[in-house]
């Protein structure tokens, strides 16, 4: 759903890509800092019910998540590896938010614990789904809920809660990430099963 905003997203970018670059940072920089800021922040604030705060700290790390990307083509320093590295991390950030959301329903509300982790296997599978695909020379990059969707969603919902909305909110929102994950592995695994 968002990924179509991707080409507006990365013409945001570019002024401060552009800085970045003239002074001599690389975008596998960006890549590393990018993600080590959504899981200390992740793992950090959201177990302790800081959302507000959590919100504010990933978002700002996220915002810069196409940054790397943005550098690497204006600076003709794309690579097979800067993409690998930027995906591989991407999977831990993923990972910390759900987790830390999980960690704080464990003593909150189950439901939250079990729904993370729900959005937290169904995520894992839909990158799976679309890397192995791409190993076997198959195009499985379909798909409803991607990457993106997953953690707008998922952040917005903490974000409600943190502002005063009751937790089922943050519940019915992991509910809906979890089924569009879902949905969207089978769309890859069928997308896979026709290549194939």
């Amino acid at each position: 759903m968002f990924s179509r905003l991707r080409g507006l997203y990365g013409r945001f970018l570019t002024p401060l890509a552009r800085l970045l670059l003239a002074v001599r940072v690389a975008p596998s920089a960006v890549t590393v800092v990018g993600t080590l800021g959504v899981v200390v922040a992740a793992l950090m604030l959201l177990p302790r019910g800081a959302f507000v705060a959590g919100f504010a700290v990933i978002a700002v790390f996220l915002l810069g998540d196409g940054l790397d990307g943005t550098m690497a083509r204006l600076s003709g320093r794309e690579s097979r590896f800067g993409a690998f590295l930027d995906s591989t991390l991407d999977r831990l950030a993923d990972a910390a938010v759900f987790a830390g959301l999980a960690v704080w329903g464990a003593s909150h509300d189950r439901a939250i614990l079990w729904l993370a982790l729900g959005c937290l296997a169904f995520g894992f599978l839909v990158s799976y789904a679309r890397a192995r695909a791409e190993v076997e020379g198959w195009d499985a990059s379909v798909g409803l809920f991607e990457r993106t969707d997953r953690l707008v969603v998922t952040l917005l919902g903490v974000l409600a809660v943190g502002l005063g909305a009751p937790t089922v909110v943050l519940s019915v929102v992991l509910g809906v990430v979890a089924l569009g994950s879902a949905f969207t592995a089978v769309q890859r695994i069928r997308a896979a099963s026709r290549a194939a």
